[in-house]
């Protein structure tokens, strides 16, 4: 019986799917890049990435659950250590400029609980501007949390199941309000679709020419990212052979269908002209400024006074900044040393300088954390400075954060994906789970995959230097290539090291 209750049914594997790639604060900000536009996009992603490549992740887990490095593991075995190396250290500066991105974004859910809305723009620190003091307080963040996370203190990595809580609720509100309110306007929607191509194209300036447009598929493809993290639980599951890509396929649909629904609601209370272009939201606060409206108009259409409208507005806005931040604080936490930790732990030893690879005694590898901080804090340091100088609105600032960190983070599956036909050439690994068992049809699959999220790459690369844009361009494309250098020079610096 106990082997039984072990076993996980298709539903908890939709569900776990669901809960752990689904964003609520993904939906807020495609409708501020595209509108209704975004819905066609996140389609795409579902059908020309997510599906496909979820599958080839569960295979990688399926063939090596045993091993401990994760995503280093599936490609040392595939492509070689060098590779492995490099890729992983990657994916490993994904989740640092993540880190650069939400050490930032923390201090506007905080401004949002306190007054209502972001203010972050106005505060000021030793006569510093606003970027500068935003940049100050996310490095005091950062040193803090390293100082927490090396001595084991876990209490703040347990507050993200309360933001998880809270985000789901958004998630309820959104859908009950937002049918109130379509309800009580009879059918009018704040956002009109006045043409079919609405839901392709996007009112946004920023995404007019086609390069642009097209770029939005890294959008996308962010959205669903994290499938990887699930490739391990193939042994989990009831019959995974049929379940996982049943799971996945089913996943992929719900997640897809739900992307979609809830952008279309944001239209239902948010008209895009005023909401977003008048009031100048940003990547930074797009869901606070977003439920805020949700709320003023849910008190419209309920027929409360104005006063008591933008009460409600303030409320819904602040709950947003506190289920935001508590979840930003709790993931935060961990991985401050999970990604780090299981990357040093995970590959051999002989890649890193002796201090960086050693566990304190609470089994973290503080000096690697602390080295990890310094970069984080250089690069929050570096992009406050230079967006000052050069006197840039917030808008601009996290447009650069985001194209940083969607880049970086879908960068590594470039490889995951490349990896898996030479994953499949080989002829003794044990295969407990096959999907792909088609030679030509895996190519074929594999090749759509790559044009995918390679095409998504190189576009939101080259987008920024074709609008004139220098900055965003030389920043989107600053973390991967100073990451991947970085990576080099570890394992030139192992080979010197094995001929000496």
């Amino acid at each position: 019986m106990g082997e039984q209750k072990k076993k996980l049914s298709l539903g908890a594997l939709v569900l776990m799917i669901f809960t752990t790639i689904f964003g609520f604060g993904n939906t807020p900000t495609a409708f501020q890049q595209m509108g209704y536009g975004a819905i066609f996009w996140y389609i795409l992603g579902a059908i020309l990435f997510f599906i496909p490549a979820g599958l080839m992740f569960a295979e990688y887990g399926a063939t090596f659950k045993e091993a401990k490095g994760g995503l280093y593991s599936w490609l040392e075995q595939s492509i070689g250590e060098k590779w492995a190396f490099i890729a992983t250290f990657m994916w490993l500066a994904s989740w640092i400029i993540w880190m650069v991105m939400i050490a930032q974004k923390i201090w506007i859910t905080l401004a949002t609980i306190i007054s209502g809305h972001d203010t972050t723009g106005s505060w000021s620190l030793f006569g510093m501007n606003s970027t500068m003091t935003i940049g100050l307080l996310a490095i005091l963040w950062v040193v803090f949390v390293t100082w927490a996370a090396s001595r084991g203190i876990n209490t703040l990595a347990k507050v993200s199941s309360l933001g998880g809580l809270a985000v789901m609720a958004m998630n309820v509100i959104l859908l009950l309000a937002s049918v109130f309110i379509l309800i009580a306007n009879h059918g009018h929607l704040a956002q009109p679709i006045n043409h079919l191509s609405d839901f392709a194209t996007s009112p946004s300036a920023q995404f007019q020419n086609p390069i642009a447009m097209i770029s939005f598929v890294i959008y996308a493809i962010f959205a669903y990212g994290g499938l990887e993290s699930m490739g391990g639980i193939t042994d989990s599951l009831d019959k995974p052979e049929k379940t996982f890509p049943k799971g996945v396929m089913i996943g992929g649909i719900v997640i897809a269908v739900g992307y979609s629904f809830a952008i279309f609601l944001w239209g239902v209370s948010a008209n895009w002209h005023t909401v977003i272009l008048e009031q100048k939201a940003n990547l930074g606060n797009i869901t606070y400024v977003m439920m805020q409206n949700l709320g003023l108009e849910l008190g419209k259409a309920m027929g409360l006074s104005s006063s008591a409208a933008v009460a409600l507005g303030t409320a819904f806005s602040r709950f947003s900044g506190l289920g935001m931040l508590l979840a930003y604080v709790g993931s935060f936490f961990v991985l401050s040393y999970s990604p780090l930790k299981s990357f040093i732990l995970g590959s051999p030893k002989e890649l890193w300088p002796k201090k960086m690879t050693e566990l304190n005694k609470n089994g973290m590898p503080a000096n690697s954390m602390w080295l990890q901080a310094i970069v984080v804090s250089v690069f929050i340091a570096g992009i406050s400075i230079l967006a000052s100088i050069t006197h840039k609105e917030a808008t601009f600032f996290y447009n650069v954060l985001t194209s940083m960190s969607n880049v970086s983070t879908t960068l590594p599956y470039i490889f995951l994906v490349g990896a898996f036909p030479f994953f499949k050439a080989k002829k003794d690994l044990d295969r407990p789970f096959e999907v792909y068992r088609s030679r030509p049809w895996m190519l074929t699959i594999v090749t759509v995959v790559l044009i995918t999220v390679g095409v998504g790459i190189v576009f939101t690369a080259i987008s920024p230097f074709i609008s004139g844009d220098l900055f965003t361009g030389l920043w989107t494309v600053a973390g991967p290539l100073f990451f991947g250098l970085i990576a080099w020079a570890f394992l030139v610096r192992r080979e010197k090291n094995k001929n000496i």
